[in-house]
């Protein structure tokens, strides 16, 4: 877990910075804003199409040699595009086709590196783990965004990418290594067990159908999506609404920005160590923290002064950073074996659709209400619908059987065990 979780994040910095130089190469290419959302949106449109094939893709072929492959493909992406770039051979439509590319070998990636970072760890360890791997990728995130001025200042664009490469090269070459926790047994390896035992009892479904009948019939998946969705949308895209709030109402500059997106940076960091110490994560925990991280977004919008939105931001970092953990091992660890990767498909599939439809539909409710109304409107609705779905759920559990007396409980426990 160690070597993984040092893998992580030199992949996670490189990654960063490629993507920091990425948006500056296409402004340098094309002179154009719009031409850099067009490049990350047609790297993050295949995660909408194609990402239940990606996990049917990791379900049926052996986990790490999945992920050892994907690695080895992104870092020849990333070697590939820095070549052309110290060529000076890179055009915008090479660039579009390489960041396309990129996007579909991430969609059997993502969800082939989560999983393999579960099994190295026992199953009332994943929770943890995930902490970890937040921790991780925010750190990697700051790093890889504070060296990526520095490396194209020193060594040029083309050196970013090379380091990207090396950064995927590195993972590729540790997980050959790896060893999963004992006890923890993946479908893969039942699937290419002795011919005998696969004749006597056949297989699961493997089909991408199966994936999204699981998800659908799943309450708790659902609900977790609804969740998750809804504060995607009218939440957590603070580096659009903070930043009209700071620059506009609040009077402040880009260095006040800088500061409110270094505080949100610490909050994120700060959730993931105590969300690794979630034990029980569970879509009631989520809820909660997502509506507490909500009525401190309502809190934010009615800030009076930087100051006041400064020490408002730590909190809700750290809520919306612990409730992301919690989420996570419920989706990870809820489905059986064999469906996880299609599941997460499920889950890139819809997140995708939060992340392009998101912030188009903030932007609007921000030119109807401006920043603070966005804020605070954003968080009343998010408080509402997680208070209407908790008050549904408390209706339709069924009140506790008063038919067992004390004196049964033994036998009443061995027919139900029984009956079960």
């Amino acid at each position: 877990m160690r070597w993984w979780s040092v893998a992580n994040f030199l992949s996670n910095a490189g990654t960063w910075m490629q993507l920091t130089v990425q948006n500056l190469l296409v402004l340098q290419i094309t002179g154009s804003a719009a031409a850099t959302g067009l490049s990350m949106s047609v790297q993050a449109a295949p995660a909408l199409f194609m990402s239940l094939l990606g996990g049917t893709a990791v379900d049926r072929w052996p986990l790490k040699l999945t992920a050892a492959v994907s690695q080895a493909l992104l870092g020849a992406v990333a070697f590939t595009t820095a070549v052309l770039v110290a060529l000076d051979q890179l055009d915008m439509t090479t660039l579009m086709v390489l960041a396309a590319v990129t996007g579909v070998i991430a969609t059997v990636d993502g969800p082939a590196c989560a999983m393999l970072g579960n099994d190295l760890v026992p199953v009332e360890d994943v929770p943890s783990a995930i902490g970890i791997g937040a921790l991780v990728h925010n750190a990697g995130r700051l790093t890889g965004t504070a060296l990526a001025g520095v490396t194209v200042g020193f060594l040029g664009t083309a050196a970013a990418y090379a380091a990207n490469g090396l950064s995927f090269l590195f993972v590729a070459a540790v997980v050959p290594f790896l060893r999963p926790a004992p006890g923890v047994v993946r479908h893969a390896a039942v699937r290419h067990s002795a011919p005998e035992h696969r004749s006597a009892e056949p297989g699961p479904d493997m089909s991408v159908r199966q994936g999204l009948l699981f998800f659908a019939r799943r309450p708790r998946l659902v609900a977790l999506a609804a969740v998750t969705g809804i504060s995607s949308v009218f939440g957590r895209n603070y580096g659009l609404t903070l930043a009209v709030l700071v620059t506009g109402p609040l009077a402040g500059g880009a260095g006040s920005f800088g500061t409110v997106s270094t505080v949100l940076a610490v909050g994120g960091i700060l959730g993931a160590v105590l969300g690794a110490r979630l034990r029980r994560p569970s879509v009631r925990l989520v809820g909660t923290l997502a509506a507490a991280g909500a009525l401190l977004q309502v809190l934010t919008g009615l800030s009076p002064s930087l100051a006041v939105l400064l020490v408002l931001v730590l909190p809700m970092a750290v809520v919306e950073s612990v409730s992301d953990t919690a989420g996570t091992a419920v989706l990870q660890t809820d489905p059986p074996a064999h469906l996880r990767g299609r599941v997460l498909g499920v889950w890139s599939s819809i997140g995708t659709v939060w992340g392009l439809g998101g912030p188009p539909l903030l932007g609007l409710l921000m030119e109807l209400a401006g920043a603070r109304g966005a804020l605070v409107t954003g968080g009343l609705i998010i408080v509402g619908a997680i208070g209407a779905g908790f008050g549904l759920r408390t209706r339709r559990t069924p009140a506790p059987a008063a038919t067992l007396a004390p004196h049964c409980d033994i036998t009443g426990r061995a027919a139900l065990s029984t009956a079960a």
